[in-house]
Formats: C-alpha cells, sequence, structure tokens
C-alpha cells in the first residue's frame, strides 16, 4: 500500500473457523500435518470442499507416511463445533470422499535436486510479505483487530459464555487513516451464526459487550462508530449447509486484508516446499524484520520464483518512502542477510514439521506463537549493520 496522506478509510475482513472455506483450510493443513510428522519430506498439495453432508478432499500426494483420512477429516469438523446434526452439518453423519493421487514426475524431476541445497522451487510464482509499526504485531491495524474479534467469537462459543452462538462467523473492520497512521474505527460488521431462539435485540446487546467492548480499545471508537450486527436480520442457516466451502479461497483474510499486494497463491494443503507458502513466510519474515529494526515504518517485500530454479528471478522491496535509507540500500541488505533458496528457507524457519492446522484460522501473520518461526525478529541487528556498511559506499552489488 502507498505511503498516502490525507485521510482515508481502509476495511479488512476475517472469518472464523467455522466458516465453510476454513473448515476446508483446516481440514487440508490437518492432513498435511499428519503426512509432515510421519515424513517430514512429505509433498502435498492437498484441496478440500464441503457443502451440506458432503466432504471431498483432492489433490497430490508423495510420502512414506500413511494417513486416516476418515478420522482426520471428522475430528477436525468436531474439534471446530460441528457436533450435532441440528446445526445442519456435523462430523458424524457427513459423508467423505477422498481421490487422492501421486505427484507428477515431471514436477518432482524439476524440483529434486543431487545436492539439497539447490532444490528448486515447486512451482513459479510470485510472493508478498508485509510489515508495518502501526501495531504491535506489526500487521495492518483493520485485519489486526478484525482478527481479534473472530477469535473472540470462537472463544465465546466454545467457553459457553454464548451458548447461542453456532460456529459459522464473519467481522469486518473499517479504519479511518490520517496521514498514513490509524486514527478511528469508523464501523464494524459482526455476522454469526446463532440458534432460532435468540432474538435479535438480545443478539445485538451480547455482541457488542462480550465481543466488541472487550476486544476494540475504547480509545478507537467514539459516538459515530457504526455497529452493524447481524444485518440481514437471521443467520440461523450457516456453514456447509449454508454456503459451499474451498480450500484457499480466504487468501486476503490469511495475509494482511488487502493492505499491500498479494501474489495470488494459496498457503493450505501445501507443505512448504511450495513456494507459495515458504517464500510468502520468508517474505513476512524480512519485512517484519526490516520493520522492527527500525530501518523503515513500512515495509513490502517481494519475490518470485521459476519452477525447478533455486535463486529467486527477482527481489523487491518497497518502503513507500519510510525507510531511513533507499529502498535499494535495504535490498541489497536483505540480499546479504537472508538466503531465499527453498532449501535455505526451510532451513532457517524451520518449516519441516507439522505446525500448519493452527495457521489456517486467524490469519498466518501476527501471531504470537514459537512454532511461526516467520514472526521472530531475529535479525534486526544484522539488518542494521549491513544497511549502514552499504549506506557508506557509492555503489553496492
Amino acid at each position: 500500500m502507498s505511503n498516502q496522506k490525507g485521510s482515508f478509510i481502509f476495511t479488512s475482513e476475517s472469518v472464523t473457523e467455522g466458516h465453510p472455506d476454513k473448515i476446508c483450510d483446516k481440514i487440508s493443513d490437518s492432513i498435511l500435518d499428519d503426512f509432515i510428522a510421519q515424513d517430514k519430506y512429505s509433498r502435498v498439495a492437498l484441496e478440500t470442499m464441503v457443502t451440506t453432508g458432503l466432504v471431498a478432499v483432492a489433490g497430490e500426494v508423495t510420502s512414506n507416511g500413511t494417513v486416516n483420512y476418515q478420522d482426520i477429516i471428522r475430528n477436525v469438523i468436531k474439534e471446530i463445533g460441528y457436533d450435532d446434526s441440528a446445526i445442519g452439518f456435523d462430523y458424524k453423519s457427513c459423508g467423505i470422499i477422498t481421490a487422492v493421487g501421486k505427484q507428477s514426475s515431471d514436477i518432482s524431476m524439476g524440483v529434486g535436486r543431487e545436492k539439497e541445497e539447490d532444490q528448486g522451487a515447486g512451482d513459479q510464482g510470485l510472493m508478498f510479505g508485509y510489515a508495518t509499526s502501526e501495531t504491535d504485531d506489526f500487521m495492518p491495524a483493520p485485519i489486526y483487530y478484525a482478527h481479534k474479534l473472530t477469535k473472540r467469537l470462537a472463544d465465546v462459543r466454545k467457553a459457553g459464555i454464548l451458548d447461542f452462538i453456532r460456529p459459522d462467523g464473519k467481522s469486518q473492520v473499517s479504519v479511518r487513516y490520517i496521514n498514513g497512521e490509524p486514527d478511528k474505527i469508523t464501523s464494524i460488521v459482526i455476522s454469526t451464526q446463532h440458534t432460532d431462539s435468540i432474538s435479535q435485540e438480545s443478539l445485538k446487546e451480547a455482541v457488542i459487550s462480550e465481543i466488541i467492548d472487550k476486544t476494540i480499545p475504547a480509545e478507537l471508537i467514539d459516538k459515530d462508530t457504526k455497529f452493524f450486527i447481524n444485518p440481514t436480520g437471521r443467520f440461523v442457516i450457516g456453514g456447509p449447509n449454508g454456503d459451499t466451502g474451498l480450500t484457499g479461497r480466504k487468501i486476503i483474510v490469511d495475509t494482511y486484508g488487502g493492505m499491500g499486494r498479494h501474489g495470488g497463491g494459496a498457503f493450505s494443503g501445501k507443505d512448504p516446499s511450495k513456494v507459495d507458502r515458504s517464500g510468502s513466510y520468508m517474505a513476512r519474515f524480512i519485512a517484519k524484520n526490516i520493520v522492527g529494526s527500525g530501518i523503515a515504518k513500512k515495509c513490502e517485500v517481494q519475490i518470485a520464483y521459476a519452477i525447478g530454479i533455486a535463486e529467486p528471478v527477482s527481489v523487491m522491496t518497497d518502503t513507500f518512502g519510510t525507510g531511513i535509507h533507499s529502498d535499494d540500500i535495504i535490498s541489497a541488505a536483505i540480499s546479504r542477510v537472508f538466503s531465499l533458496k527453498p532449501y535455505n528457507m526451510l532451513k532457517a524457519l524451520d518449516l519441516l514439521r507439522p505446525i500448519y492446522a493452527k495457521t489456517s484460522n486467524y490469519g498466518h501473520f501476527g501471531r504470537f506463537d514459537d512454532d511461526f518461526t516467520w514472526e521472530k525478529l531475529v535479525k534486526i541487528q544484522e539488518l542494521k549493520k549491513a544497511a549502514l556498511d552499504l549506506s557508506k559506499v557509492k555503489t553496492f552489488v
């Protein structure tokens, strides 16, 4: 996003783990985790679809591990909260279809190398990472608060605090910026699936008091902030009974809420040899450490690959005019500090672990979790030194 001046409003959305698309993401990533737990070099690319009474999983897997698809799928659905047929979809009665083959030998030949460090990218593509100093987790404010609202929705449901809430839900947060900095929240939209017995008035009061008031800082809300709670007036039919879900259909929710660009590749269901996933994680790692170091207030990093080739075909850095060094110097510092070969990214971020099911909801970035290694601020001093050293010379490579 450009370093826009003046006043503007930016909006981002989040969805709960019971949203049909997110059910699919979690199923795909849970199966991936099971394979990686048995064989960390598993090659996995899985897509899930859910609809009324049915789950379908298709894709390609090459692994020394074996998984029980039925058990994993039903356990995920149960854990999310679809445990009663009265909701319209539940883990006991849903049908399950699997159509999983092996990875193409042509792709395998292109990616594999005699030396591990020369491993090629699993596909062509472009990935973006973004970071901003406007929140404590270096995420844009609209998606930061949208995720907090949907996570709170799930938490109060599972804890029984609001026992009329069902698993499907969404949030949307609009933030007014003044000279590029967040000032106030102008509107909040929350739509939550609910039991038939709760009135609209009671639901609205409960959502404001238990979700919004306990999530959003009071100083960001004023008398002009608009609340839209279940604006259609009724949300009893939801989840896969209301909408078909697919893996990889919430890529903006998964990343930066539309703030910053997106290369188009989804994450869930893909093992980390796929640069759609590992490249995006590394780009976030770089951008966050740039901002965390104080070198810039905002940073976007683009990495692009050709299939089967280890080195990226391009690396681009944009600090939107907020850097204390030029973008050229910062880009050169990145090249000194980070290796962007797929094998080296896997090693640097320790990605060959079964950590992916928990990434599938409430964003892949801006999460305080030790397993989210791409969120760690561990390259600050190296970046500062590299940028300072480069700033002292007239030319650099």
